[in-house]
């Protein structure tokens, strides 16, 4: 299903001029605070008639204001979970799952309840009330109650940023779930380049009202000046990886794709089963000959593809690993000392315990 989206909305002195298409299975929005992420999926969902400018999901035209067409919300076929779940807190959670049913003709009807149910975990709460749910539960049958509905598109807003980190460990897989699962596309707003790394198939970056990138997750991931400076840290490569051999004797999984073998701390899975692993750039070292008498285990063997140096003292180095992309981001003192260039052969090395849940995620996210 194609998303596309091209307006122009001014909301007190904040203008967002937005432009972007995706076929993503689960687009994050992403971006600072303030970027304009909210703005756009209200916009999708018919909270707020743009200003100028048009919105098409798969092929049906949900606003266009050069032939003013503006179609109401609740035609749109669209579940939105918000940040809080809002629950109607008179209903038990059984209640509330129906009411989202109510509003679609039983023809059009197409998510089983009891497969939903299962689906989020849901079942042994469906006697209870909001007040009796964590927050992670609610959000679950919040979710729940919106895909009730038969929605086309789901809309998600930053549906974690009110968790502790212990719900929303508990809510993620559970969203994963709905990304491979469900087949319903959906658009995600997040600020965290962690949830984004884990979930998203496809990115829309936004800055100051405007798209500055778009891409596979795999693509922008890698893109460290895109970032917001507080979340430059946690950049850098996305690579799906299978389960190549367990080691028991050391609590180690040996994964392997083109790029090569990593090790790291033990995952569940069957042998074959493909897990994604996120390589932070600060994570990775640089040599010029394959390191002997070092802790770290993960050598990579590669071609740098480009060095591009930031405003300060830092450089980013792209590594090309047998077809995939590794950035290791260094010093540019580093960079002069070893005379590091592009074409130039070279190992990325990775220390195991850089591998910490964060930075791993169960699923192949192949775009759609």
């Amino acid at each position: 299903m194609m998303l596309s989206v091209a307006v122009r909305h001014r909301l007190g002195g904040f203008v967002l001029d937005a432009a972007f298409e995706t076929s993503g299975r689960l687009t994050a929005l992403f971006g600072p605070s303030g970027s304009g992420k909210t703005s756009i999926i209200n916009l999708i969902g018919g909270l707020t008639r743009p200003d100028r400018g048009r919105i098409v999901v798969d092929g049906r035209v949900l606003a266009d204001s050069e032939i003013r067409k503006f179609l109401p919300k609740h035609k749109r076929r669209i579940g939105y979970v918000f940040q809080d779940a809002r629950l109607f807190p008179h209903m038990t959670v059984s209640q509330n799952l129906r009411y989202g049913r109510w509003f679609t003709p039983p023809a059009e009807r197409y998510n089983d309840m009891k497969y939903l149910v299962e689906l989020l975990g849901i079942e042994h709460l469906l006697d209870r009330r909001p007040d009796r749910l964590s927050g992670g539960e609610k959000q679950r049958v919040a979710i729940g109650r919106a895909l009730l509905a038969s929605p086309k598109l789901l809309l998600m807003d930053e549906p974690l940023a009110a968790l502790d980190a212990a719900r929303k460990a508990e809510i993620l897989p559970y969203i994963e779930r709905l990304r491979d699962e469900i087949g319903i596309p959906i658009v995600y707003v997040s600020h965290s380049i962690g949830e984004v790394a884990r979930l998203a198939t496809d990115i829309v970056v936004l800055s100051g009202g405007k798209v500055i990138a778009s891409g596979a997750t795999s693509e922008i991931m890698q893109r460290l000046d895109l970032l917001p400076e507080e979340e430059k840290r946690e950049g850098g490569a996305v690579i799906d990886m299978s389960i190549a051999h367990q080691d028991d004797a050391f609590g180690m999984t040996v994964l392997h794709s083109a790029a090569g073998e990593i090790r790291m701390a033990a995952v569940e899975g069957a042998i074959g089963a493909t897990v994604r692993v996120r390589i932070r750039a600060r994570d990775v070292m640089v040599a010029t000959e394959r390191p002997k008498g070092l802790s770290a285990l993960n050598i990579l063997p590669g071609t740098i593809i480009d060095i591009t140096p930031d405003a300060s003292w830092l450089a980013d180095v792209r590594i090309d690993c047998n077809g995939q992309a590794v950035v290791a981001r260094i010093t540019r003192q580093s960079v002069e000392a070893l005379g590091l260039h592009a074409g130039q052969e070279v190992f990325a090395v990775i220390k195991t315990v850089s591998f910490d849940g964060p930075s791993m995620m169960r699923g192949s996210l192949p775009r759609s």
